[in-house]
């Protein structure tokens, strides 16, 4: 689970509901102070949120890049049905392409996406689904293919859980599992209730059925390669849903840039920030 390094939003960005065909979704938008040099759609992972991302807003926009976090369907402030259908992983590629539509209503600047962990997996299969519709695609701590086989057997147990018991009875067990570096008073002030509430705003039936996409999901790299899209493969010197190498192999397959970030883990973007935002400009700076 990501943790957000704090929690209040830069001078540079709101939060509001972005308006689009396939519905509102709740998102944190940070613009540059002149005219940007293109839009990010910053897309969360599995248990994730808009809020994973909030330390990369300032230095996105800084750079000249409008940067917008979103709230995936039935993730935290974004609305999702209790079926289970709503949230196959074609269904979810389908909205992020809404996203990406409703952002370059008004502008002819490129759209890049960057996908987290499961949004990494989303996201290739919107670029699959409609290959052209953005114009760069970053795969950040994200495999090609299921995850590890540990992280499965966890995602196995919370799902089990998830069928049988209520969201906050789920939260109190993982709770009681957690290590002990992992308490609360290492977290930042407030952080630690967000977690919580962000946990109990989260549909069920979506934890259910992307944690099984993360368990099956093949490997369609190949068909990546082929659409010829510039990727961008980034993830920290260490990882536990994906092993390094995997990710270092995949991004030689794709012929993508490969960005490892010193002293991070699973979630670059909310553990080493400042060197992450710095490698994200660098390549969209050179996609153009």
């Amino acid at each position: 689970m990501s943790r957000p390094p704090f929690l209040t939003l830069p001078a540079s960005a709101r939060a509001y509901r972005l308006r689009t065909a396939r519905g509102e979704f709740a998102v944190h938008d940070a613009r540059p102070a002149s005219a940007a040099r293109g839009t990010v759609l910053l897309v969360p992972g599995f248990t994730g949120s808009k809020e994973d991302f909030i330390a990369l807003l300032e230095p996105l926009a800084a750079a000249g890049f409008r940067a917008v976090a979103v709230d995936g369907r039935g993730q935290h402030e974004s609305p999702g049905p209790r079926k289970e259908a709503a949230y196959a992983q074609d269904e979810l590629a389908q909205d992020l392409l809404a996203q990406v539509t409703a952002l370059s209503a008004a502008t002819e600047d490129p759209v890049h996406v960057l996908g987290h962990s499961l949004g990494g997996l989303i996201a290739r299969t919107a670029a699959l689904r409609d290959p052209g519709a953005f114009t760069s695609l970053t795969i950040m701590s994200s495999g090609p293919a299921a995850i590890s086989a540990p992280q499965r057997a966890r995602i196995k147990l919370l799902i089990d859980a998830l069928t049988v018991m209520d969201m906050e009875s789920v939260w109190q067990a993982m709770r009681e599992l957690d290590p002990p570096e992992a308490a609360d008073e290492s977290t930042p002030p407030g952080v630690a209730e967000f977690l919580h509430q962000r946990w109990l705003g989260t549909v069920p039936e979506q934890l259910i059925v992307t944690g099984r996409q993360l368990s099956d999901e093949p490997d369609r790299v190949d068909e990546l390669a082929a659409l010829r899209l510039r990727v961008h493969v980034l993830s920290g010197e260490a990882d536990y849903a994906w092993p390094v190498p995997l990710m270092d192999e995949m991004a030689g397959r794709l012929a993508a840039r490969r960005t490892v970030i010193e002293g991070a883990g699973h979630s670059p973007n909310a553990e080493r920030a400042h060197p992450t935002a710095d490698a994200l400009i660098s390549f969209w700076r050179d996609v153009g």
